[in-house]
């Protein structure tokens, strides 16, 4: 199986249009076991999967030492990984208890700590080299930096091209969940991706604003995380999760009105999501986690599975999509 590969922006770095998060097999909100996160990065390989994307964050560094051992047995050409830089992770001398309180089901063996300085980004990389196994990273992406955006653009931002020169960096990216400091990466510097997590979904298409015009305007790629909006998206009920916290009564009922919409058609809603990206020319790829290898396949038969212009029109029609928000050319 394969899966269409695309050029990130105007650099030589190539990814799948359905990219591999790996935060999962870094045991996010729950244990995985080696074998079962071995299974997980074949499967998505099974699958056609070539871009993985993975952070020093997620599980204190497990994810990239998973990742980097299973990806060991294939030709390094074939494959593009991307990890992220503004936390260092330093050792805890006397660890006690777990990283919970972060998300990650693992020992609190390190601690978390914030920079975004050149020699920052220097130690972070050589450490994720390291955890990683590789000699180079294919993208780095500045990680989160909304309270550290002044640093992020004067210091690691520029060592990170001087890297990119090097050739131990090959695309140079800035992650977060809000499209307005994306925007100014994109206006300010030479950056070849943004990754943009949940604001350009079904129910939250903040990222048109600004952010993806500009981004086409540019010839920069954009890459799109948190399709499911953590979860209110793939099963609308109450009690169900938006941005990781309970979602708003107004966003169950309009999740469950385009479930509705989508069940008339034949389609499930989760397949609508994650389609719907790609309606937009500056999207790249779509990242979707999974932390088993049901769950990749899973992701991927809802991929292909192609949605009728008669259900857009209708969610159009319904007002549950604006009139301007394009939708898949392909879909059509």
């Amino acid at each position: 199986m394969s899966l269409r590969q695309i050029r990130l922006g105007r650099g030589a770095v190539c990814v799948t249009e359905l990219a591999f998060g790996a935060a999962g097999i870094g045991n996010m909100g729950s244990m995985v076991t080696d074998p079962e996160a071995e299974s997980t990065v074949d499967a998505a390989w099974a699958s056609g999967m070539r871009y993985f994307d993975t952070a020093p964050h997620y599980g204190l560094g497990l994810s990239e030492r998973r990742l980097g051992a299973a990806l060991r047995r294939f030709a390094r050409e074939e494959y593009t990984v991307s990890s992220k830089v503004g936390r260092l992770l330093e050792p805890v001398g006397f660890p006690d208890g777990d990283d919970l309180a972060n998300g990650f089901a693992v020992p609190a063996t390190h601690r978390r700590v914030w920079d975004f300085s050149a020699s920052g980004v220097r130690r972070s990389i050589s450490a994720s080299l390291e955890r990683l196994g590789l000699d180079r990273i294919d993208v780095v992406y500045i990680h989160d930096p909304e309270d550290h955006a002044r640093q992020a653009l004067d210091e690691a931002y520029p060592e990170l091209e001087r890297l990119r020169g090097e050739g131990v960096v090959g695309a140079i990216g800035v992650g977060m969940n809000q499209p307005e400091l994306l925007t100014r990466f994109l206006r300010e510097t030479d950056i070849d991706v943004v990754l943009l997590a949940g604001r350009y979904t079904l129910l939250d298409q903040r990222g048109l604003a600004d952010l993806l015009p500009l981004a086409a305007e540019r010839g920069r790629a954009v890459v799109i995380g948190g399709v499911f909006n953590s979860g209110l998206l793939a099963d609308p009920q109450p009690g169900a999760t938006f941005d990781y916290a309970a979602a708003p009564e107004h966003l169950v009922t309009r999740a469950v009105e385009m479930k509705a919409v989508c069940e008339k058609h034949g389609v499930p809603l989760r397949a609508a999501a994650l389609r719907f990206p790609f309606g937009h020319p500056a999207v790249t790829s779509v990242l979707v986690g999974a932390r088993s290898a049901a769950e990749v396949r899973d992701a991927v038969a809802l991929h292909n599975n192609r949605v009728p212009a008669a259900l857009w029109e209708e969610l159009r029609e319904r007002a549950l999509l604006p009139p301007g928000v394009p939708v898949p050319e392909e879909d059509r």
